[in-house]
C-alpha cells in the first residue's frame, strides 16, 4: 500500500501524523542529510576562514544558500547517488562536489569532506538536530505544560481538599498546592536538563586528526576542532575514538525519562481525582465516551498521555543504554539506533498535548470535596492530640486512637464530644472546636 496515515505502520507516523509530523524537520531521513549537508558547507567555509581555500564570494554565499534551502528534490538527488555509493554520507559529499562544480569552483571540490570520517558529519549533524529539536519543540512544549500546571496551583491554592495517603484519609491539605508538587518536580528536572551540554565527535578517523595532522602538521587541528564546533554551537569532545561517546545524549535521555515518570505520576493522579469525582469533564458535542454505556465521559486524555510517555521512556531507556556502549574505535550499531531517536520525542510530545487538552477539560467539583472532608472529621486526630501534647495532657495520642481508628461514625458531634470530656481549661477546649477539616491544612510555601 501506499504510505498514508491509515497505511503506516506506526501510530507516531499514522494516527497522531498530525500532532507530530512538524517533527520531520530534525527527525526524518530527509533531515539528516540536510544536517548533513549544513555541516559539510559550515565546514567548507569554515576551511575558507583559516584559508586552506580559496572560494569565490559568490559561490560562498551560494553554497550557504543551497544548505539552507535543501528541500525534498535535494534529497531525492543524494539518494539516487547513494543507490551507486552505497554509503549515505559519500552520497553527500558527492552532491556537494556536483554542487561545486555547477557553480563553477571545481577546483574546490576536494575540500569537501577534507580529511573528515562519516562519524564527523554524523556526530556533529544529530547533536545539532537533536539541539534544535530540543530547543525548538521539547523544552517550549514542557515549560508550557509546567506554567499551565503552576498556574492551576494558584488558582486552586485556597481550595482545602481531603488527603490520602495509603489510599485512606489523612490530614487535609489544599489542592493547589497538589498540583504544585509536580510542578517543582518537573522545574528541578528542567534545571537539570538544561545544564547538559549538546556535544559533537569532530577528530578524523580515530578521533586523532591523523589526516588533518599529516596535510597540515603546523595547524593546531584541536584548536580548529573545538571553534568549529562552537561556530555551530556545540562543545567538542577531546578525547574519542571514531564515534562520539554519547554520554550527554544518554544524560538527555535519562532525564527525559525522570519527567516522564514525573507526568506519569501526576496523570494517574488526576486519573484517581476523576474517579473521586473531585473533578468533572466538559463535554464535547458528538463524542462518545463509551460504545455501550451512553453516560460515560472518560479520562482518557490521561490515559494517551499515561501510555504514550511509557512507550517513550521505554525507549529512552535503550537509548541511553546502548549509545554510549561500541566497540573498541567503532562498530556500526549505534548507527541503526541513532535513527530512532526521533520515535520516543515524538510519543512525548503527543503525551504533552493529551496532557494539556485533559487539563483543559477538568471542572473543580468543590460540593464533592467539601463533602469529603465533612464526612472525614476522623482527620483532625492529629490536630488535637498535637495540642494536647503541647499542654501535657498525658497519653493524648492514645485517647484519639481509642476514639478513632477503625471506628464508622466520627463526625463533628463525636469530636466535639471528646473535647468537652478533656480535662483542660475552656480557652484549650475552645481552642480545640476550632479546628475543622476545612481549615486543618498545615502552610505552605509561596506559589
Amino acid at each position: 500500500m501506499e504510505l498514508t496515515p491509515l497505511s503506516a505502520i506506526s501510530a507516531v507516523d499514522g494516527r497522531y501524523r498530525k500532532q507530530v509530523q512538524h517533527l520531520d524537520e530534525y527527525f526524518s531521513e530527509f533531515a539528516l542529510m540536510k544536517y548533513r549537508v549544513l555541516v559539510e558547507v559550515e565546514y567548507l567555509l569554515f576551511l575558507e576562514k583559516k584559508k586552506f581555500v580559496k572560494l569565490p564570494a559568490k559561490v560562498g554565499k551560494l553554497m550557504q544558500k543551497r544548505a539552507a534551502d535543501f528541500g525534498l528534490e535535494d534529497a531525492q538527488e543524494i539518494k539516487q547517488i547513494e543507490y551507486t555509493t552505497n554509503h549515505d554520507v559519500k552520497a553527500v559529499e558527492y552532491f556537494l562536489k556536483s554542487e561545486l562544480e555547477k557553480a563553477g569552483a571545481a577546483d574546490a571540490k576536494e575540500w569537501v569532506h577534507f580529511g573528515l570520517t562519516s562519524q564527523d558529519i554524523n556526530n556533529t549533524a544529530v547533536p545539532l538536530s537533536w539541539k534544535h529539536a530540543v530547543e525548538y519543540e521539547y523544552l517550549p512544549s514542557l515549560l508550557n505544560l509546567n506554567s499551565q500546571l503552576k498556574l492551576l496551583a494558584r488558582q486552586w491554592k485556597d481550595i482545602p481538599m481531603l488527603a490520602h495517603t495509603h489510599g485512606q484519609p489523612a490530614s487535609p491539605t489544599s489542592l493547589g498546592k497538589e498540583i504544585m508538587v509536580f510542578a517543582e518536580r518537573i522545574q528541578n528536572q528542567i534545571e537539570q536538563y538544561i545544564s547538559i551540554p549538546f556535544t559533537g565527535k569532530f577528530g578524523g578517523a580515530t578521533g586523532n586528526f591523523n589526516a588533518h595532522h599529516i596535510a597540515f602538521p603546523k595547524t593546531d587541528w584541536i584548536k580548529f576542532g573545538n571553534e568549529f564546533l562552537d561556530h555551530l554551537g556545540l562543545s567538542r569532545q577531546q578525547f574519542t575514538t571514531q564515534i562520539e561517546h554519547y554520554d550527554n545524549l544518554a544524560a538527555h535521555f535519562d532525564c527525559m525519562r525522570r519527567i516522564n515518570t514525573i507526568l506519569i505520576d501526576f496523570c494517574r493522579d488526576i486519573w484517581t481525582y476523576i474517579s473521586m469525582e473531585y473533578f468533572k469533564q466538559k463535554t464535547i458535542k458528538g463524542e462518545v465516551g463509551s460504545s455501550a454505556m451512553p453516560h460515560k465521559v472518560n479520562p482518557i486524555d490521561f490515559e494517551n498521555a499515561e501510555g504514550n510517555l511509557g512507550i517513550a521512556s521505554a525507549l529512552l531507556e535503550h537509548l541511553a543504554g546502548k549509545l554510549p556502549v561500541s566497540r573498541l574505535q567503532r562498530d556500526l550499531t549505534d548507527s541503526t539506533v541513532l535513527r530512532n531517536i526521533g520515535v520516543p520525542f515524538a510519543h512525548i510530545i503527543i503525551a504533552f498535548k493529551s496532557v494539556e487538552k485533559g487539563l483543559g477539560k477538568l471542572l473543580l467539583n468543590e460540593t464533592k470535596i467539601h463533602e469529603d472532608l465533612e464526612n472525614n472529621w476522623a482527620v483532625v486526630a492529629e490536630a488535637i492530640q498535637t495540642v494536647l501534647r503541647r499542654e501535657k495532657y498525658p497519653q493524648p495520642y492514645e485517647a484519639l486512637k481509642e476514639l478513632t481508628r477503625g471506628k464508622q461514625a466520627i463526625d463533628k458531634k463525636a469530636i466535639h464530644q471528646f473535647i468537652d470530656g478533656l480535662k483542660v481549661s475552656n480557652a484549650i477546649r475552645k481552642e480545640l472546636k476550632t479546628i475543622t477539616p476545612h481549615n486543618y491544612t498545615g502552610v505552605i510555601a509561596k506559589m
